[in-house]
């Protein structure tokens, strides 16, 4: 039975990725500081023959007695409002974490799988965003500690997979929803749907004409898996290509939750991105994948989810 390590495995896409091993086959070792993770996302793995769970911080040296194949590194809050609240976790975890967890792929001869992000092409100039693209970013800014730590991420992980022969795969992953998102997390769609749930009215930063390209849990999950498995090395995109108005995605989960919120917009935050779509042409040549679930439907999944969130009491 092959055996993965999952940094941030208690987390939204962490959690996701844990039950996804299991289900193929895998024994997971899920590692998570439960900083943003919550233990209710693998309440449900507890007691699973092929499950361990280890809390810990990884910015400290990881220690996994077990052989391991595979060293998924999830750890990071990823939420705008983490990018204040949190800032100083954020870089420690991008620059700490990602060495300590290249470092346990290195001695256990593991292949790594870094979890990138679309953030690292800030502010785009360019649309849709190929992975050849070297991005718009203000180091400095708000938003500064989550793609700079990011970015670094990537050069740490093509670092060690050049001077180490570290066999090494990163994910940029595009706006992604579904059940086990935090509510509170301040995201678009979490903070969507508890408004609209509530009955609030729903909050659109700017005019909502700006972009972005929204893609189910399971579309991603299915690109990473495939991705582990390939021979490509280098940044791949996994997003949907579907490019959708804040306005638009306010608008579809009004009318999934039959809300009758009204639009309030406030101020763009700084260096919020104005467009962002991701070019696939990458994971669509080298992984035959592309996403499968469209927004609505995606959406409407999502909706028990949250429903339940708000009746637990959850913000």
């Amino acid at each position: 039975m092959p055996r993965a390590l999952i940094t941030g495995g208690s987390g939204f896409i962490g959690s996701h990725l844990c039950r996804r091993f299991l289900a193929d086959g895998w024994s997971v070792v899920c590692m998570d500081n439960l900083l943003t993770g919550r233990l209710e996302n693998i309440a449900d793995l507890f007691g699973h023959d092929g499950f361990r769970f280890v809390k810990h911080d990884v910015t400290n040296f990881i220690h996994v007695p077990e052989p391991l194949d595979a060293v998924l590194h999830f750890a990071s809050p990823a939420s705008p409002a983490d990018f204040e609240r949190l800032p100083i976790q954020i870089l420690k975890v991008g620059a700490l974490g990602t060495h300590n967890a290249l470092g346990v792929a290195k001695a256990k001869r593991a292949r790594f799988l870094l979890a990138s992000t679309s953030e690292c092409y800030g502010d785009p100039e360019v649309n849709p965003q190929p992975e050849t693209y070297w991005g718009n970013v203000n180091p400095v800014g708000i938003r500064g500690v989550y793609d700079e730590a990011k970015r670094f991420a990537e050069a740490m992980t093509m670092a060690y997979y050049r001077y180490h022969a570290v066999d090494a795969r990163i994910v940029r992953i595009f706006n992604t929803y579904g059940p086990g998102m935090r509510p509170d997390d301040g995201r678009m769609i979490p903070s969507f749907f508890m408004q609209a749930l509530r009955g609030e009215d729903l909050t659109v930063f700017g005019d909502g004409g700006q972009t972005r390209s929204i893609q189910f849990v399971s579309d991603l999950v299915e690109g990473i898996v495939r991705l582990l498995g390939s021979g490509h090395v280098g940044p791949v995109n996994l997003g949907n290509p579907q490019e959708l108005t804040v306005v638009q995605v306010a608008k579809l989960i009004l009318g999934i939750t039959g809300g009758r919120s009204k639009l309030v917009h406030r101020e763009l935050p700084p260096d919020d991105p104005k467009v962002r779509r991701p070019d696939i042409a990458l994971a669509r040549r080298v992984l035959g994948w592309e996403p499968t679930v469209g927004p609505e439907d995606g959406l409407r999944r999502t909706l028990p989810y949250f429903t339940a969130q708000l009746a637990q009491g959850r913000s």
